[in-house]
C-alpha cells in the first residue's frame, strides 16, 4: 500500500488578520502541530496556506486535486465565514472530512478569556457544516481534543475509507466472460454499476484472439518458475501442463495491465477448449490479489472491484465464500474453487494440478493453502432494492487448524463469528447477503463503516 495523503485545509477569517495580526504566530504553530501528528499517524501531508476568502480556498482545493490526495481534512483555527470555502469545498469530488478541535483542553470559568480568540472554531465548523449538506456534500466529521483524546486516530481511520471510497469510485474491472448463469445475487447491468457506483466494466470474451496477443516469452516463464519454485511446495506438477497453465496465467496479467485493471473477475463456464486462454487461470487470480488486484469468481463485477478497493489499503484482504457450516463447532468454513490471497494463507501453499471437468478446456495448476488464524472482518456488498447497496459486516475469528487437515488439497478455512452460527446465517440472508465476499484481516470494523458511510450505503453490523 503505498502511504496515505491528505490534503490538511486551516480555515480562518481575514477579519481578524486585520485587526489582530499577532495572533497568527500562535495560530499557524497550532496547524504545524496538527500537520506533525497527522505525518506521525503515517500520513504524507500537504498544507495549504491559511485560507480566509474564496480565492485562497479555491488555490488550495485546486492543489489538493494536482496532488491526488486521498481526502481534504479541515481544520477551522478560528471562525470562518462558510461563503467563502462551502462551494469550493462541495464542487470537489476529493472526499471531506472535518476535524472540530481546538488547542486548549480546559476551558472553564477560570481559563484566561483571551483563549476565546484561539478556541471559537466550533461554531464555524457548525456554518460550514450546514452548508455542505445544502450543498449535497458529504462528509465525514471527527470531534474531540487533539491531544487528550483519540480524534487524530479517528481521523487517519477516516482517510483510509476515503481512500476505499475512492477506489471502489474508480474502480476499473475487467470481466472474462459472462455473468455465470443462473446467479442471480450480485448480477448488476454494467451501466448500473457505472451509474451508481462509478465502475468501469472492460468485457472480453475468453475467445477473443486479443487475449493472446500478449507474446509470453521462454524468459518470463523461467523467471515465473524459479519464482514459484520458491513459493510452493510442488506436488508433481507435469512440467508441461505448468509451463501451459503459466502461459495463460500470464497472457491474463499482460491484459490486466495493458488495461490498469484495479481488478478482474473470470466465469470458469466460459473458458473453454475454443478460448485464447487453454486453461482457467485460478493461480493468477491468486497471485494477482497479492499484488493488490481485486478479483472474484463467476463474472462478479461487484464484488471484484470491493476487493480491489479493500485491497488499496489492506494487503492481507482476499475474495472467498462461505460454503459450509459447522454446527458442532460454531463456525463457517471457507473455500472456493481454485483462488485466495497468497498472503494470507497459514503456510506455504501447495501447487498442483487440478482436474477440471467442467467445461472442455485443459486441467490448470492452482495454489492450494488455508487461511491463517487471527482477527478478521467477513464483509459482503448486496444490491439491494431500486439500485441501492447494503454493505454488511461481521467481526469474525478465523481460525487455526490444530492435528489433521483432510482439507489440504482445496482452498479453504474456518471462521467463528461473534454470535452463534444459526443466528449469523439468519441475519446475513435477513439483510439480504450475497454468496460472495471478502475476508479482510485486522481489527478494521471502524474502517468499514466509514467506508461504507462515505458511499451512502446502508451499512449493517451483525453481531
Amino acid at each position: 500500500m503505498t502511504m496515505l495523503k491528505i490534503g490538511l485545509l486551516p480555515l480562518y477569517i481575514k477579519l481578524y488578520d486585520d485587526s489582530w495580526p499577532e495572533l497568527r504566530t500562535r495560530v499557524d504553530g497550532f496547524v504545524q502541530t496538527i500537520s506533525d501528528e497527522l505525518a506521525n499517524r503515517g500520513l504524507q501531508v500537504h498544507c495549504s496556506p491559511v485560507c480566509r476568502i474564496a480565492p485562497e480556498f479555491a488555490e488550495a482545493v485546486a492543489s489538493f486535486e494536482a496532488e491526488q490526495v486521498d481526502a481534504i481534512v479541515t481544520l477551522h483555527v478560528a471562525y470562518s465565514p462558510s461563503l467563502e470555502s462551502a462551494s469550493v469545498l462541495a464542487s470537489t469530488r476529493l472526499p471531506l472530512i472535518v476535524l472540530d478541535t481546538t488547542p486548549t483542553f480546559d476551558f472553564s470559568p477560570t481559563q484566561h478569556p483571551d483563549e476565546i480568540l484561539y478556541n471559537h472554531g466550533i461554531h464555524g465548523v457548525q456554518d460550514m457544516c450546514n452548508l455542505l449538506i445544502r450543498n449535497g456534500k458529504s462528509f465525514l466529521i471527527e470531534a474531540g481534543h487533539w491531544e487528550k483524546s483519540d480524534v487524530l486516530d479517528r481521523v487517519a481511520e477516516d482517510v483510509k475509507a476515503a481512500k476505499l471510497a475512492q477506489g471502489m469510485r474508480q474502480a476499473k474491472v475487467g470481466r472474462l466472460g459472462e455473468s455465470f448463469h443462473g446467479m442471480g445475487d450480485f448480477a448488476v447491468p454494467s451501466a448500473v454499476l457505472q451509474s451508481t457506483i462509478g465502475i468501469e466494466t472492460i468485457a472480453l470474451d475468453p475467445r477473443d484472439p486479443s487475449l493472446q496477443a500478449f507474446p509470453i516469452s521462454e524468459e518470463q516463464l523461467n523467471a515465473e518458475l524459479e519464482k514459484d519454485k520458491n513459493d510452493f511446495h510442488w506436488h508433481d506438477v507435469n512440467p508441461d501442463v505448468y509451463r501451459r497453465s503459466i502461459r495463460d496465467c500470464l497472457s491474463v496479467r499482460a491484459w490486466i495491465e495493458q488495461h490498469n485493471l484495479t481488478a478482474f473477475t473470470v466465469n470458469f463456464m466460459d473458458v473453454t477448449e475454443e478460448s485464447a486462454i487453454s486453461s482457467m487461470p485460478f493461480l493468477e487470480a491468486s497471485k494477482a490479489m497479492g499484488r493488490g488486484i481485486g478479483y472474484a469468481g463467476e463474472g462478479d463485477v461487484l464484488t471484484a472491484a470491493l476487493t480491489g478497493a479493500l485491497l488499496s489499503v489492506y494487503p492481507d484482504t482476499s475474495f472467498t465464500e462461505m460454503f459450509c457450516p459447522d454446527w458442532e463447532h460454531n463456525s463457517i468454513f471457507l473455500s472456493h474453487m481454485g483462488e485466495m490471497n497468497l498472503r494470507v494463507a497459514a503456510q506455504k501453499p501447495d501447487l498442483l494440478e487440478k482436474d477440471f471437468p467442467f467445461t472442455s478446456a485443459a486441467n490448470p495448476v492452482v495454489a492450494y493453502g488455508r487461511f491463517r488464524g487471527g482477527k478478521a472482518v467477513y464483509v459482503c456488498l448486496a444490491p439491494g432494492k431500486d439500485q441501492s447497496y447494503t454493505l454488511i459486516l461481521s467481526q469474525v475469528d478465523m481460525l487455526d487448524v490444530e492435528g489433521d487437515d483432510r482439507m489440504r488439497d482445496s482452498i479453504h478455512g474456518w471462521f467463528r463469528p461473534a454470535i452463534p452460527v444459526s443466528d449469523y446465517l439468519a441475519a446475513f440472508s435477513r439483510h439480504g447477503g450475497i454468496h460472495h465476499g471478502v475476508i479482510v484481516y485486522g481489527d478494521v470494523i471502524r474502517v468499514m463503516e466509514r467506508f461504507g458511510e462515505m458511499m451512502g450505503w446502508h451499512v449493517v453490523k451483525i453481531g
